[in-house]
């Protein structure tokens, strides 16, 4: 049922105590936005649910709140009995029991919330500038010759350090310059200090550092001239205030935080018992060391007396080493000349061996030019005879011997060809005659060829 739905004033209609509750807490959910809401915690309880449930009162009223895990996780601090705070809260109506109560998202501390933006507008100011960039930085030292502490003579985090600097380091100096660390000018007296410890080179790392409180009392670490002298310091600065889950301006401009002012010494602070016993550690190192080296120069030592001789004796020994090497440059000179000599004789063998026997050769080739000689000579006899044979028989037919008998040959003055039948034969047509002592030209005044080939 919504609120619009309700029985009008005066009507009859009967509803449920869990329907009107329903719809007043709707009511007033939409009637009441999110709010900031300023008051002293009481009956402040951590259920086992991880739920709070606390009131917030001033001093003429109070409201029962509630504030879930899921938001409650997130909370930078745990409210106490008697504390301001501001919780950002709902208004909303518990059904059962139709209280009125705060559904808290948020809780701060009374005033944080202004001091918290400036808190945030200071620290992306000089983030922006580069104040909190990593690669400035410094490295603490591992051995400092000495320790400055930045903080009141009066906070308690003074004895913790001390204390702690005391059981861990008790060879290491320590100097402390005193400074307020809450109050007006407190940053600006702070920023003197370290200034001032820088000036002085009296110590090698400084701690900057006090007790827990609220961000009011921190406020000093969140000052801007603060920062920039821990910054600009050329000494090594760890930072040491408050509690584990503060954080302030001077953190992140320090080179190191630490959780805390304890935290911050143990960081400076080589502990002494692991100093002596690595200084054993080395020692012993040290020791065995030195003695393998004394005992590797005795060897040596040793090695070296062995080889020393006297020099008469040294010369004896090098005499008997020139004859050794005359002997062996002598063996070595004569070894290739009885080599070559030896390898000459085999060669020589081996050639007498393989050489053939002239003379018999010589004999065969004399035997041979003779038959030779005896051949050609029945060869030419024998072509000779041939020859005289052929030129008789070339004798007999020979065209000259032929025309001694008494023939003649007529050959044709224009064609150049011999006449053989009496058919080429013509009247008036020129021939040349060939006798046996010469020719004549000739022409024929007549022709009558005969048939018989008779003469």
């Amino acid at each position: 049922m919504t609120p619009e739905s309700l029985p009008t004033p005066g009507g009859d209609a009967v509803i449920p105590v869990s329907v009107l509750n329903r719809a007043i807490g709707t009511m007033l959910e939409r009637s009441f936005p999110l709010v900031w809401v300023s008051g002293e915690v009481s009956n402040f309880t951590r259920a086992a649910s991880g739920h709070w449930y606390f009131s917030i009162k001033d001093a003429n009223a109070q409201m029962r709140c509630v504030m879930f895990r899921s938001r409650a996780q997130y909370a930078e601090f745990v409210p106490r009995e008697g504390d301001k705070i501001e919780v950002r809260a709902l208004v909303t109506l518990y059904e059962p029991r139709g209280e009125l109560q705060l559904s808290v998202e948020a809780v701060r501390r009374t005033g944080q919330g202004r001091l918290f933006e400036a808190f945030l507008r200071l620290k992306a100011q000089l983030e922006s500038e580069g104040l909190f960039a990593a690669e400035r930085k410094r490295a603490l030292p591992t051995h400092p010759r000495g320790i400055g502490i930045v903080t009141s003579l009066q906070a308690a985090a003074l004895r913790d350090v001390l204390t702690t600097l005391a059981r861990r380091a008790p060879h290491v100096p320590v100097i402390v310059y005193p400074g307020p660390v809450q109050g007006t000018g407190a940053g600006a007296k702070l920023a003197a200090m370290v200034e001032a410890a820088n000036a002085r080179r009296e110590v090698d790392v400084l701690i900057v550092c006090r007790g827990g409180g609220s961000i009011e009392d921190l406020w000093a670490f969140n000052e801007e001239v603060l920062a920039r002298a821990i910054a600009a310091s050329e000494l090594p600065v760890v930072s040491g205030v408050g509690h584990e889950t503060d954080f302030t301006i001077a953190d992140f401009a320090a080179d190191v935080r630490a959780p805390t002012p304890t935290g911050a010494a143990e960081l400076v602070s080589p502990q002494r018992v692991l100093l002596l016993r690595e200084l054993d550690h080395r020692h012993a190192a040290l020791a065995r060391a030195f003695g393998r080296t004394m005992e590797r120069r005795a060897q040596q030592l040793d090695w070296l007396a062995r080889r020393l001789v006297s020099p008469a004796e040294r010369l004896a020994r090098q005499r008997v080493h020139l004859r050794q090497l005359a002997s062996r440059l002598a063996t070595a000179g004569a070894r290739p000349a009885r080599d070559a000599r030896a390898h000459f004789a085999l060669l020589r063998y081996r050639f007498e061996r393989r050489r053939p026997d002239v003379s018999a050769q010589a004999e065969h080739v004399l035997r041979l030019a003779q038959r030779m000689k005896g051949a050609n000579e029945r060869r030419r006899e024998r072509e000779k005879a041939c020859v005289s044979e052929l030129a008789a028989r070339l004798q007999v037919l020979s065209p000259q011997r032929t025309l001694e008998r008494g023939y003649a040959a007529l050959i044709d003055t224009q064609t150049g060809r011999a006449l053989r039948a009496p058919n080429a034969l013509k009247p008036k047509r020129a021939l040349t005659v060939h006798l046996a002592q010469g020719s004549a030209d000739v022409v024929l005044a007549d022709v009558q060829p005969r048939l018989s080939d008779e003469f």
